[in-house]
Protein backbone atom coordinates (compact mmCIF):
# COMPACT_ATOMS: atom_id res chain seq x y z
CA UNK A 1 0.00 0.00 0.00
CA UNK A 2 1.14 3.26 -1.09
CA UNK A 3 1.02 6.24 1.41
CA UNK A 4 2.71 8.87 -0.59
CA UNK A 5 -0.92 10.56 -1.84
CA UNK A 6 -2.43 11.09 1.13
CA UNK A 7 -5.23 13.53 0.59
CA UNK A 8 -4.95 17.32 2.05
CA UNK A 9 -7.48 16.94 4.81
CA UNK A 10 -5.66 13.29 5.49
CA UNK A 11 -2.90 15.44 6.29
CA UNK A 12 -4.44 18.10 8.22
CA UNK A 13 -5.95 15.50 10.21
CA UNK A 14 -2.96 13.78 11.06
CA UNK A 15 -0.88 17.17 12.24
CA UNK A 16 -4.13 17.87 14.51
CA UNK A 17 -3.69 14.62 15.97
CA UNK A 18 -0.28 14.85 17.04
CA UNK A 19 0.18 18.42 17.55
CA UNK A 20 1.86 19.33 20.82
CA UNK A 21 2.83 15.23 21.17
CA UNK A 22 5.82 15.58 19.57
CA UNK A 23 8.99 17.34 20.68
CA UNK A 24 9.68 20.15 18.45
CA UNK A 25 11.78 19.72 15.11
CA UNK A 26 13.55 22.01 12.43
CA UNK A 27 11.45 22.73 9.73
CA UNK A 28 13.18 20.59 7.10
CA UNK A 29 12.79 17.03 9.65
CA UNK A 30 10.41 14.35 8.70
CA UNK A 31 7.86 14.38 11.56
CA UNK A 32 7.03 10.93 13.40
CA UNK A 33 3.95 11.13 11.52
CA UNK A 34 5.52 11.04 8.35
CA UNK A 35 8.42 8.26 9.67
CA UNK A 36 5.64 5.81 10.77
CA UNK A 37 3.46 6.54 7.50
CA UNK A 38 7.20 5.02 5.22
CA UNK A 39 7.27 2.28 8.48
CA UNK A 40 4.14 1.26 8.00
CA UNK A 41 4.04 1.46 3.90
CA UNK A 42 6.78 -0.48 3.70
CA UNK A 43 5.60 -3.18 6.65
CA UNK A 44 2.23 -3.80 4.27
CA UNK A 45 4.65 -5.15 1.41
CA UNK A 46 5.18 -8.56 3.13
CA UNK A 47 2.43 -10.49 1.60
CA UNK A 48 1.06 -13.47 3.60
CA UNK A 49 2.50 -11.36 7.18
CA UNK A 50 -0.50 -9.68 9.15
CA UNK A 51 0.71 -5.85 9.78
CA UNK A 52 1.07 -6.42 13.34
CA UNK A 53 3.69 -9.48 13.04
CA UNK A 54 5.67 -6.93 10.36
CA UNK A 55 5.88 -4.31 12.57
CA UNK A 56 6.12 -6.13 16.28
CA UNK A 57 3.15 -4.75 17.81
CA UNK A 58 0.00 -6.23 18.78
CA UNK A 59 -3.74 -4.76 17.08
CA UNK A 60 -4.35 -2.62 19.86
CA UNK A 61 -1.13 -1.08 19.95
CA UNK A 62 -1.45 -0.68 16.14
CA UNK A 63 -4.45 0.52 16.31
CA UNK A 64 -3.46 4.01 18.76
CA UNK A 65 -0.53 4.25 16.54
CA UNK A 66 -2.67 4.38 13.34
CA UNK A 67 -5.34 6.97 15.43
CA UNK A 68 -2.44 9.43 16.22
CA UNK A 69 -0.14 9.31 12.94
CA UNK A 70 -2.37 7.78 9.91
CA UNK A 71 -6.14 8.11 10.98
CA UNK A 72 -6.73 8.39 7.12
CA UNK A 73 -5.74 4.68 6.80
CA UNK A 74 -6.63 3.57 10.37
CA UNK A 75 -9.99 1.35 9.13
CA UNK A 76 -8.35 0.18 5.90
CA UNK A 77 -5.27 -0.82 7.64
CA UNK A 78 -6.85 -2.27 10.49
CA UNK A 79 -9.20 -4.39 8.53
CA UNK A 80 -6.55 -6.32 7.24
CA UNK A 81 -5.52 -7.53 10.90
CA UNK A 82 -7.65 -10.10 13.30
CA UNK A 83 -9.68 -8.94 15.74
CA UNK A 84 -7.20 -10.98 18.26
CA UNK A 85 -3.66 -10.13 16.42
CA UNK A 86 -0.70 -10.05 18.40
CA UNK A 87 2.92 -9.11 17.60
CA UNK A 88 3.74 -12.67 16.50
CA UNK A 89 6.85 -15.04 17.61
CA UNK A 90 9.60 -13.05 18.83
CA UNK A 91 13.11 -14.18 17.53
CA UNK A 92 15.26 -14.93 20.53
CA UNK A 93 17.17 -11.43 20.69
CA UNK A 94 14.23 -9.29 19.94
CA UNK A 95 13.27 -8.54 23.57
CA UNK A 96 16.60 -7.78 24.50
CA UNK A 97 16.67 -5.38 21.64
CA UNK A 98 13.85 -3.46 22.89
CA UNK A 99 14.61 -3.56 25.94
CA UNK A 100 18.30 -1.63 25.26
CA UNK A 101 16.42 0.99 22.89
CA UNK A 102 13.92 1.23 25.82
CA UNK A 103 16.63 1.91 28.27
CA UNK A 104 18.08 4.92 25.97
CA UNK A 105 14.64 6.64 25.68
CA UNK A 106 14.02 10.16 26.01
CA UNK A 107 11.13 9.85 28.17
CA UNK A 108 9.23 13.05 25.99
CA UNK A 109 6.44 10.50 24.51
CA UNK A 110 6.41 7.28 25.96
CA UNK A 111 3.94 5.75 23.19
CA UNK A 112 6.21 6.81 20.29
CA UNK A 113 9.11 5.40 21.68
CA UNK A 114 7.23 2.60 23.04
CA UNK A 115 6.24 2.02 18.87
CA UNK A 116 9.42 2.33 17.90
CA UNK A 117 11.19 -0.10 19.94
CA UNK A 118 9.11 -2.56 19.12
CA UNK A 119 9.50 -1.77 15.45
CA UNK A 120 12.51 -1.27 15.52
CA UNK A 121 13.66 -4.65 16.88
CA UNK A 122 11.18 -6.72 14.80
CA UNK A 123 12.54 -4.70 11.16
CA UNK A 124 16.23 -5.43 12.47
CA UNK A 125 15.45 -8.90 11.72
CA UNK A 126 15.37 -8.03 8.07
CA UNK A 127 18.29 -8.57 5.92
CA UNK A 128 18.81 -4.65 4.23
CA UNK A 129 20.25 -1.78 5.90
CA UNK A 130 18.00 -0.91 9.37
CA UNK A 131 17.10 2.22 7.49
CA UNK A 132 15.91 0.55 4.25
CA UNK A 133 13.68 -1.87 6.35
CA UNK A 134 12.80 0.71 8.16
CA UNK A 135 11.55 1.98 4.94
CA UNK A 136 12.77 5.47 5.01
CA UNK A 137 14.47 7.59 2.29
CA UNK A 138 18.18 6.96 4.15
CA UNK A 139 20.13 6.88 7.08
CA UNK A 140 19.14 10.46 8.03
CA UNK A 141 15.95 9.95 9.05
CA UNK A 142 17.15 6.81 10.77
CA UNK A 143 19.43 9.34 12.76
CA UNK A 144 16.86 11.99 12.86
CA UNK A 145 13.90 8.99 14.68
CA UNK A 146 16.79 8.14 17.02
CA UNK A 147 18.19 11.41 18.05
CA UNK A 148 14.25 12.56 18.63
CA UNK A 149 13.46 9.26 21.06
CA UNK A 150 16.74 7.64 21.72
CA UNK A 151 18.69 10.27 22.41
CA UNK A 152 21.28 7.94 24.97
CA UNK A 153 21.79 5.57 22.01
CA UNK A 154 23.03 8.32 20.00
CA UNK A 155 25.60 9.32 22.52
CA UNK A 156 26.58 5.69 23.04
CA UNK A 157 27.23 5.71 19.53
CA UNK A 158 29.96 8.38 19.09
CA UNK A 159 32.18 6.60 16.44
CA UNK A 160 28.74 6.59 13.77
CA UNK A 161 28.84 2.97 13.64
CA UNK A 162 26.08 1.41 11.56
CA UNK A 163 23.12 1.11 13.84
CA UNK A 164 22.40 -2.64 13.60
CA UNK A 165 25.92 -3.16 14.28
CA UNK A 166 26.08 -0.88 17.14
CA UNK A 167 22.83 -2.89 18.62
CA UNK A 168 23.93 -6.18 18.53
CA UNK A 169 27.52 -5.50 19.90
CA UNK A 170 26.07 -3.67 22.49
CA UNK A 171 24.05 -6.54 23.57
CA UNK A 172 26.96 -9.24 23.34
CA UNK A 173 29.52 -6.78 25.32
CA UNK A 174 26.12 -7.06 28.04
CA UNK A 175 26.39 -10.97 27.75
CA UNK A 176 30.25 -10.82 27.98
CA UNK A 177 30.66 -12.46 24.11
CA UNK A 178 33.52 -10.84 21.87
CA UNK A 179 32.27 -10.56 18.93
CA UNK A 180 34.99 -8.12 17.24
CA UNK A 181 38.72 -9.31 15.62
CA UNK A 182 40.52 -6.28 17.82
CA UNK A 183 39.91 -4.95 21.10
CA UNK A 184 40.73 -1.10 18.41
CA UNK A 185 38.13 -0.30 16.01
CA UNK A 186 40.96 1.45 13.93
CA UNK A 187 43.06 -1.70 13.63
CA UNK A 188 40.58 -4.05 12.67
CA UNK A 189 40.29 -5.47 9.26
CA UNK A 190 36.28 -5.40 9.45
CA UNK A 191 36.26 -1.53 9.95
CA UNK A 192 34.32 -0.83 6.61
CA UNK A 193 31.40 -3.21 7.61
CA UNK A 194 31.19 -1.84 10.47
CA UNK A 195 31.48 2.05 9.82
CA UNK A 196 31.19 1.90 6.29
CA UNK A 197 28.40 4.25 4.19
CA UNK A 198 25.13 2.53 4.22
CA UNK A 199 24.38 2.48 0.56
CA UNK A 200 21.59 1.67 -1.34
CA UNK A 201 17.74 2.51 -2.61
CA UNK A 202 14.72 3.14 -0.68
CA UNK A 203 13.06 -0.27 -0.74
CA UNK A 204 9.72 1.91 -1.62
CA UNK A 205 11.73 2.56 -4.66
CA UNK A 206 13.47 -0.84 -5.96
CA UNK A 207 9.59 -2.36 -5.19
CA UNK A 208 8.49 0.28 -7.63
CA UNK A 209 11.09 0.03 -9.97
CA UNK A 210 10.42 -4.02 -10.32
CA UNK A 211 6.77 -3.68 -9.59
CA UNK A 212 4.57 -5.99 -11.18
CA UNK A 213 5.41 -7.53 -14.17
CA UNK A 214 3.03 -8.12 -17.26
Amino acid sequence: MDFAHLAPADRENRATATAGAVPARSAEEPSDSDLFERTVGIATQHAGRPLTEALGLDRAALARLLTRHLPGHRADLLATVPPDAGSGEEALEEPDVRAYLLECRGGRDDDAESWWAAILARRSLQPNHLWQDMGFRNRGELGIMLRRHFPELVRRNHQDMKWKKFLYRELCKREGIVICKSPVCACCSDFQACFGGEPGEPLHALAAVSGPKS
